[in-house]
């Protein structure tokens, strides 16, 4: 099966995420107009698409840097995160945002928002681009922290486009799709 014969249905076309970035920024510019600078907190790999168009939109002064985290082992339910590439700067005292590209278990933007409230920022808000809608609801998964902005909520399947990819394929794709997972 070629790559692009595994792309399934679009979920979200490459104009409803121009429209809905803008908005972000949009409502991102008004909540941050009283501060010097906000500090955008790009999540690697799948943020930096996001974060690279949101940047663009922001009204408002602003510097963007990033942090890559990695899960410990090959299983999703261990909850260990790791940082592999830190903040280059403090952020205490700054406004910080952090700009993730997708929530699905929640355990990794668990880990780093309370990781970063830790460093005594002015304050923390998420914006998260798509989060994944669970058919059976798990509290615990999204309590610990705040979605300040939140683009669109998904279906619960295997995203790819837009940041988001399947073994390092699929995130350059100016829209986000399903991927078949057929055998």
């Amino acid at each position: 099966m070629s790559s692009e014969s595994k792309l399934g249905n679009v979920i979200l076309s490459e104009s409803e995420i121009g429209a809905r970035v803008r908005k972000l920024a949009e409502q991102i510019s008004r909540d941050y107009a009283h501060v010097d600078h906000l500090y955008l907190v790009g999540i690697l790999k799948g943020a930096f698409i996001f974060l690279a168009d949101l940047s663009r939109q922001l009204k408002i002064p602003h510097v963007v840097d990033f942090m890559a985290l990695s899960s410990y082992g090959k299983t999703t339910t261990s909850g260990a995160v790791r940082i592999l590439m830190d903040l280059r700067e403090p952020i205490e005292n700054r406004h910080v945002l952090i700009v993730e590209d997708i929530l699905d278990s929640g355990k990794t933007l668990s880990y780093l928002y309370h990781l970063l409230k830790e460093r005594q920022p002015a304050s923390l808000r998420t914006c998260v681009f798509v989060q994944k809608k669970r058919s059976v609801p798990e509290p615990q998964l999204h309590a610990p922290f705040p979605i300040d902005y939140l683009g669109f909520v998904v279906p619960d399947v295997w995203l790819v486009g837009y940041g988001l990819d399947f073994a390092d394929q699929y995130r350059t794709l100016p829209y986000i799709a399903e991927l078949r997972q057929d055998k």
